[in-house]
């Protein structure tokens, strides 16, 4: 694929942009990721919020004029859009807005770049205000009358309901089922992830351990890590990276409206559901463990498919396709739940593999759902990068 570069006629007109810098994009992203924690969001919120900033950070690099504070403008369209998406972070996004804009000159260019970012915020705000975030839930947990069932429920029901930012619909990517029961893949997956992924495991190397222990985080500050590998990259400029970013939001929020609808469809067990179960699905080479547990506790929410999975396929391909034929450079990025370890690979094959590895080490998904969440989060970063570059011819 060709690079996600902008058309040359907005290219020649950032040529004239006052404080036009590529950093720019990437410590706010940094900074929106520290606010979006701090707001204490569940992830497909997260991922949302950030779609929406991303979205219109690109917007406002691609409408600010000639003469105009391409950093100001930057500023402002983070500000309009967490200020909406997260009221109860205020101070801390009037902080960073306040220091951003001490930091331009005041006069023309500064006043002109800020109504850019503003005016590119409401309008993307107004976009996405009815994409379905806000359904009711109706999630009925199945229960005989009367019958006690674990009372925690499952996460972002509704999310199937939302509108896509470049999917037809929710299903458009929805894969085939998870492996029948009574077949040879789901022994494999039961116990591969039996053998790898319980607490108490012996099978399972200190390594394989880290790597669940990092990817517990699910937080989108993770990967835009190592999207922020990219764009710091010698040579960049501020509209590469705008464009980088959006489409890897997009891309990602897509892929949670995917993922969830495949999931609500199928409804498929964890494992340690299944392993607990493993005398009643009809598989006589899946043995009951009636004490088995995870590594790391499951997500509130069915198996198949992955969601770290699809994320990390999403990422990866809207990143492949930004570098092109060009050298990958080292990616890297940290977790909080790592204690702020930090992980890199050379290739990008390499973190997605990694990503699905980890859910297995962790305990909470088969095989199965990671390759289905893998390949469906590459066809949606395909899908999104294509619609990138339409509109810049």
């Amino acid at each position: 694929m060709k690079h996600l570069t902008r058309n040359c006629i907005a290219a020649a007109l950032l040529g004239a942009v006052v404080n036009a810098n590529a950093d720019v994009i990437t410590d706010w992203n940094v900074k929106a990721g520290e606010i979006v924690t701090e707001s204490k969001l569940g992830t497909p919120p997260a991922i949302r919020t950030m779609a929406i900033v991303q979205t219109a950070v690109y917007d406002a690099v691609n409408s600010v004029a000639s003469g105009a504070s391409i950093n100001a403008a930057v500023a402002s369209a983070n500000r309009v859009t967490m200020t909406k998406l997260m009221p109860s972070a205020q101070p801390s996004i009037d902080t960073a807005y306040q220091a951003a804009l001490a930091q331009i000159a005041d006069g023309p260019a500064k006043t002109a770049g800020v109504a850019a970012g503003e005016q590119a915020a409401t309008a993307v705000l107004a976009r996405r205000a009815d994409d379905g975030s806000a359904t009711a839930e109706s999630y009925r947990p199945h229960a005989a009358a009367g019958m006690y069932v674990p009372t925690a429920m499952p996460a972002v029901t509704q999310w199937p309901q939302r509108k896509p930012w470049v999917m037809s619909s929710a299903a458009q990517f929805r894969p085939g089922p998870p492996p029948a029961l009574t077949s040879d893949a789901w022994a494999r997956d039961f116990n591969e992830v039996k053998l790898l992924g319980a607490k108490n495991s012996t099978r399972r190397s200190p390594e394989q351990t880290e790597i669940a222990r990092f990817w517990e985080y699910s937080l989108p500050a993770i990967y835009y890590g190592v999207v922020r590998s990219v764009a710091l990259a010698p040579g960049r400029d501020v509209a590469q990276n705008a464009r980088m970013f959006a489409a890897v939001s997009q891309a990602m929020d897509d892929a949670l409206i995917s993922v969830f609808d495949a999931k609500y469809q199928y409804n498929f067990w964890r494992p340690a559901t299944a392993i607990r179960n493993g005398d009643i699905d009809g598989n006589a080479t899946t043995e009951r463990d009636a004490a088995w547990s995870p590594l790391v506790d499951a997500p509130m929410h069915p198996e198949y498919p992955s969601g770290h999975a699809i994320l990390a396929g999403a990422v990866g391909a809207v990143v492949k396709a930004d570098i092109g034929a060009g050298r990958t450079p080292v990616l890297s990025t940290s977790s909080p739940s790592a204690k702020g370890a930090t992980r890199s690979w050379t290739s990008v094959d390499d973190f997605m593999r990694e990503v699905s590895d980890s859910r297995v080490y962790a305990g909470i998904h088969f095989r199965s759902a990671l390759d289905a969440g893998t390949a469906m989060g590459k066809r949606i970063g395909e899908t999104t990068v294509q619609k990138f570059q339409q509109a810049s011819h």
